[in-house]
């Protein structure tokens, strides 16, 4: 799961919500000690859902179609073609008004905790929100730019034109993917927060 997915699994709490968003920036169990507690669960649900995600077996399917070109960035890029099957999962969104909503609801909740945003993160977020990325995953053409934002953000990555391809290509058996896991880690989630008295 990318930006929308983590999103979407915070289920409303703000707090949650800003630490699942960027935890990528947060990097060790020593920087957690900073935030309060709920943006401290929040990064830590989203190192949850990460490794939930990673080892499902859907995940693990649909990730030979990028291993040969891409290696070990196959996880990224399936990170971010989730978000395009979740955009349009209509059982979640039940249409272009809903997805906006609540993209516009997480851009307010987030920017509520804006003094707890890792640098990088800070500085990009009005970016996101002004072109309104989580939308953007909904669309082809949205999925090719994320998957060009993930190109520049990994040195190493080989050019990203093939899996764009591949993503067109394997469109069906990637939606199928996403459809095994999302039911699954929907209820891992909220077992979580539950635990947590978050939900």
């Amino acid at each position: 799961m990318n930006y929308l997915g983590h999103a979407y699994l915070s289920f409303g709490d703000s707090e949650i919500l800003t630490g699942n968003l960027i935890a990528d920036h947060v990097k060790g169990r020593l920087a957690l000690e900073k935030f309060p507690t709920g943006i401290k669960k929040g990064i830590e649900l989203h190192r949850k859902i990460d490794s939930f995600t990673d080892a499902h077996s859907a995940t693990q399917r649909a990730k030979i179609w990028f291993r040969g070109d891409y290696g070990l960035y196959a996880g990224a890029i399936m990170d971010t073609l989730y978000d395009h099957f979740l955009a349009n999962d209509p059982k979640l969104f039940v249409s272009d008004a809903a997805l906006l909503a609540f993209t516009a609801e997480v851009y307010t909740k987030a920017a509520e905790h804006m003094d707890y945003f890792p640098e990088a993160f800070a500085k990009y977020f009005p970016h996101m929100r002004q072109h309104n990325w989580l939308y953007s995953y909904k669309t082809m053409q949205g999925m090719q730019r994320s998957l060009q934002g993930l190109s520049r953000r990994a040195t190493y990555m080989p050019p990203i034109e093939n899996a764009y391809l591949t993503f067109i290509a394997h469109y069906y058996e990637l939606a199928q993917c996403y459809y095994e896991l999302i039911e699954g880690i929907i209820t891992f989630v909220k077992i979580e927060l539950s635990e947590q008295g978050a939900l």
